[in-house]
């Protein structure tokens, strides 16, 4: 048992494990690690019970992923810091000054739908209403990381999210840059993003189409400009309030703690298993790794419990609710479809 707890919290992925165990709750999400069959991002096992990620055929449930608590390799601050970085970079640009086109900066190599994205980019031939650029993360990190910042990156009115090997840890950073997020329809889902509702907080993007999808929903909101600002910011306003910190470990404490009226055992330290305290995680790292460790450690309990948590929905509360979120995207795809009858009706 002390070789297989030693395992978990020194395997491959032991930054992220370390990063999630050095957190405001700290108990609890020792317990939890113990439970992750993965912590990896990309995990497609069938024998998690918890991941970062799911999707419409399994059962998973989705926590928090570690990014909330920094990402080191990527020199990305703790959640609460990179917020602030985000705000401030939203007030340098008012939104119709912005730049009339979709944005996106990321690794197109770690799934084909990306790579696929780029030939929608802007060229001699064809103008898709896009500036997509390639973020090399190893050039990056040789250069100091000046040319990432997110909170550099709220300059465009239009921002593209699209999911990489499973979901992207950049949705929330997209999301909140108060430009409207065209949301490029994603197999994986997070712990939030089924919250979120088309034509509200964001602009769903067909995935099997991206190019002339794009260019209509681009199109659409620069005609539309007061509707695409208002989609824009009421997305930013859904990541910035209902997902702060609290929020998050409220969401964290209720999962837990419902999840742990099911267990039909009662947890024990197992024999031998050593505990690892704050100190003890600091002592194995340094650099931005303990820096964003230390950022993102709450040095005092809250002073208040935890929020109620809300009745489940109704059977028939939930339909109603899927129903929307399932019509919004067919009125995008209906104006979409009309936009290119008429132009190429136009053209003939």
């Amino acid at each position: 048992m002390n070789k297989t707890y030693q395992k978990l919290f020194y395997g491959g992925s032991n930054q992220q494990q370390k990063r999630f165990m050095f957190s405001k709750k700290a108990k609890v999400s020792c317990l939890v690690a113990a439970s992750f069959c993965a912590f990896a991002v990309w995990t497609v096992s069938h024998f998690c019970i918890i991941k970062y990620c799911s999707d419409q055929w399994s059962l998973d449930i989705v926590f928090p992923d570690w990014s909330f608590w920094g990402w080191a390799e990527t020199n990305i601050k703790p959640w609460e810091n990179t917020l602030k970085d985000i705000k401030e970079g939203n007030k340098k640009t008012n939104w119709k000054d912005r730049v009339p086109y979709a944005y996106w900066k990321g690794n197109p190599y770690v799934s084909p739908t990306r790579q696929n994205l780029l030939q929608c980019n802007v060229t001699l031939e064809n103008d898709w209403n896009t500036l997509l650029y390639i973020q090399d993360w190893v050039q990056e990190s040789n250069q100091g990381y000046k040319k990432s910042s997110l909170g550099d990156q709220c300059t465009h009115r239009y921002k593209i999210y699209i999911e990489g090997w499973a979901w992207s840890v950049s949705e929330k950073y997209i999301l909140a840059c108060d430009s409207m997020t065209l949301f490029v329809r994603s197999n994986y889902h997070d712990f939030f993003i089924r919250g979120m509702v088309p034509l509200q907080h964001y602009w769903p993007i067909r995935d099997n189409s991206k190019c002339t999808s794009l260019k209509f929903a681009v199109e659409w909101g620069n005609n539309h400009t007061h509707k695409a600002q208002e989609i824009g910011e009421a997305g930013s306003k859904f990541i910035q309030e209902d997902l702060d910190m609290n929020n998050v470990y409220n969401y964290m404490f209720h999962l837990l703690n419902e999840y742990a009226k099911l267990l039909m055992f009662k947890p024990t330290i197992p024999r031998g298993a050593v505990e690892f305290c704050p100190e003890k995680l600091l002592s194995c790292t340094n650099g931005n790794k303990r820096m964003f460790m230390e950022e993102s450690m709450v040095k005092v309990p809250s002073d208040s419990n935890p929020c109620t948590i809300p009745p489940p929905y109704d059977p028939l509360s939930l339909q109603e609710f899927l129903e929307r979120k399932a019509n919004s995207t067919k009125q995008v795809e209906i104006w979409e479809d009309e936009y290119w009858q008429i132009k190429e009706g136009a053209i003939v």
